[in-house]
């Protein structure tokens, strides 16, 4: 059995975080100079697959972003996200609504005047009206 590192020969040759190495270093004090060496290239190799795992989910979460962007500005320039008939409707149901509000309201005003233009007449009766019991 030899005692040389099972690491391959271009991690051999990479030299690893210093700061890396002092903390292994730290936890792992008893741990022979093989096992501590063995200890930092797994971190460094999960670090390096999970630099790549989130490049690859940027790159993803763009490549959504851009085509959902795409998406949109096609549905925008082809009048898709307006349907011309729907919002002509939409007008003339509102146009008829306000009509039908105008006509209502014109009604009560009317409606108003001439109970108010009774209670003037019924006013004016009673304070012009004799009294029998008048001395005039």
């Amino acid at each position: 059995m030899t005692t040389e590192p099972t690491v391959p020969d271009d991690r051999a040759l990479t030299p690893y975080d210093p700061e890396m190495r002092a903390l292994v270093k730290q936890e792992m004090p008893n741990a022979s100079e093989q096992v501590q060496n063995e200890t930092i290239a797994l971190i460094e190799a999960i670090k390096k697959r999970a630099q790549s795992e989130a490049q690859g989910a940027g790159e993803v979460t763009r490549d959504a972003y851009l085509t959902a962007v795409r998406q949109i500005r096609e549905v925008i320039e082809q009048d898709k996200l307006f349907d011309k008939d729907q919002i002509e409707y939409s007008f003339k149901l509102l146009q008829m609504d306000a009509e039908k509000n105008w006509e209502s309201i014109v009604k009560e005003v009317a409606s108003f005047g001439d109970r108010l233009a009774d209670a003037a007449k019924a006013a004016w009766d009673a304070l012009t009206a004799p009294r029998p019991d008048s001395k005039l």
